[in-house]
């Protein structure tokens, strides 16, 4: 079980507090304000009110014995850079900083995050992503040019099977998962001889510019 601290109370603070609790994972909040520290406390092992820009306070903390720290100050740019700089100092293993702008970004980088996370551009881009295709369901992005898209068939795909519509070599991507709704079933890996149907769901990995072309061909 592995053990985080959370240092920020924003909404992606107090959310993946709470997710990563009810995943069984040991977790500690932290926030310098008490009306935060409140709503999470319910949720986490242990909730703490500590200022985070002070060194001492993370070392008393015991911050560094913990498997990630999670930096998660809002639009408090100064704070995240301070607190992701004696992370670093302090030997935490794995520091986790989110980041307001790209400027930002870089500096966390260069400081010593060990990953730096831009939840509101992230989302935006999934979102973006899912609504200018109808067939597009969901999207994990991997890297820059590499995503995982769950997508409904189109309709020139229904009635054939994965061998004869070549996806990996004809698109280059990979079908990793088929999720039958009718019968509910999951096939991980699907064998070649699967028949798409309309109620079948699509999961693959493969370049952005290589989903593109697989979803907008008309023929």
């Amino acid at each position: 079980m592995r053990k985080f601290a959370i240092i920020g109370m924003s909404s992606f603070g107090f959310y993946l507090s709470k997710f990563l609790s009810e995943r069984n994972h040991k977790v500690m909040a932290i926030d310098n304000d008490e009306a935060m520290v409140e709503q999470i406390k319910m949720f986490v092992d242990k909730a703490v009110i500590a200022d985070a820009t002070k060194k001492e306070t993370l070392e008393n903390l015991n911050i560094s014995d913990f498997d990630v720290v999670v930096v998660s100050l809002g639009g408090k740019i100064d704070a995240s850079i301070l607190v992701t700089l004696y992370l670093k100092e302090l030997h935490v293993k794995e520091i986790i900083a989110k980041a307001v702008t790209e400027d930002h970004g870089r500096i966390l980088d260069r400081i010593g995050a060990t990953s730096v996370i831009f939840p509101e551009k992230d989302m935006a881009y999934r979102v973006a992503r899912s609504i200018s295709n109808e067939n597009v369901l969901d999207v994990i992005p991997l890297s820059k040019d590499i995503s995982v898209l769950e997508f409904g068939p189109p309709p020139r795909f229904l009635g054939k099977t994965l061998t004869e519509l070549n996806v990996r070599q004809k698109y280059n991507i990979q079908i990793v998962l088929i999720k039958e709704v009718i019968p509910d079933n999951e096939m991980i890996i699907p064998t070649p001889d699967h028949i798409i149907k309309e109620s079948d769901i699509l999961m693959g990995v493969g370049k952005n510019s290589d989903f593109q072309k697989l979803l907008n061909e008309k023929i």
